[in-house]
């Protein structure tokens, strides 16, 4: 998995941080061709609802090359003039929660330091008002400096939810609405060998489902919503009609899919 943005030490993102730029970062990926949200969210530790909720996804279907949010921090560089109640009211959050986050004994902060954001805390209007609360009268006189920082977080609210959407859509041969199961060659007497005579114990990492040949012909190109882009290489006896099975090479995480409603694109036929 390759990390478009990564959490960095407070030395390192010092140095990058100017005057008027980005002030505040959090941890996103960018998707590969292949990956799932269900995968995701196993990876990072979180749920398939929770990147949806970062995400502002209205499903679980993701497409190589978008940038996702895998976790729910970010991280704010103080810069001079900043105080907890400015950077509090920035992000509609109380001054004891982030003194709670970032283990402060005290309201003391310097330039330079770098402190947690827990966006699951967030007040949900915060957003909304984060100008009002930053031009409101305030006892404290260094607070006229927050919107210093308002600029990057608007901005980068306003580009996630272009990422729901994909660049180019993949042109469908067929679409179709499937009961789906996982399986695995991680077993007891699995021969790990598929109809089309690919060996799964070779090749763990393969994106394969079995399908019924009458509905999704062998060798055909499919997505899976929720699983990716794979190829129908197996079958199966209780796979008829519109059922498949998806290849999962652990039996934990096989037993873990469990059974759902997915939609299934037919990508391209042999």
């Amino acid at each position: 998995m390759k990390l478009k943005k990564s959490i960095i030490s407070v030395a390192a993102f010092t140095t990058l941080a100017v005057s008027g730029g980005a002030s505040a970062s959090a941890q996103d990926i960018e998707v590969k061709k292949g990956d799932t949200l269900w995968g995701l969210a196993k990876e990072y530790g979180t749920t398939v609802d929770q990147l949806m909720t970062w995400n502002n996804l209205g499903s679980s279907i993701i497409y190589p090359d978008q940038e996702l949010q895998v976790s729910s921090k970010e991280y704010y560089t103080v810069k001079k003039g900043d105080t907890l109640w400015g950077i509090s009211s920035l992000y509609g959050i109380s001054v004891d929660s982030l003194k709670g986050w970032n283990a402060l004994e005290s309201d003391l902060i310097v330039p330079g330091q770098e402190l947690v954001i827990n966006l699951d805390d967030k007040a949900p209007s915060a957003t909304a008002h984060t100008s009002e609360k930053a031009e409101a009268p305030a006892p404290e006189p260094k607070a006229e400096v927050a919107p210093e920082a308002e600029a990057p977080k608007a901005e980068t609210a306003e580009a996630k939810p272009a990422q729901a959407e994909p660049a180019t859509a993949d042109k469908a041969v067929k679409e179709l609405t499937v009961e789906a199961t996982a399986y695995t060659a991680d077993c007891a007497g699995c021969s790990g060998t598929t109809a089309t005579g690919v060996n799964l114990k070779e090749n763990p990492d393969a994106k394969v489902i079995a399908v019924d040949p009458n509905v999704i012909p062998l060798g055909s190109k499919v997505y899976v919503e929720g699983y990716g882009y794979a190829t129908a290489e197996d079958t199966g006896g209780a796979i008829k009609g519109n059922r498949i099975d998806v290849f999962i090479p652990s039996k934990d995480q096989a037993v873990d899919f469990g059974r759902k409603t997915v939609n299934v694109k037919i990508l391209e036929t042999k």
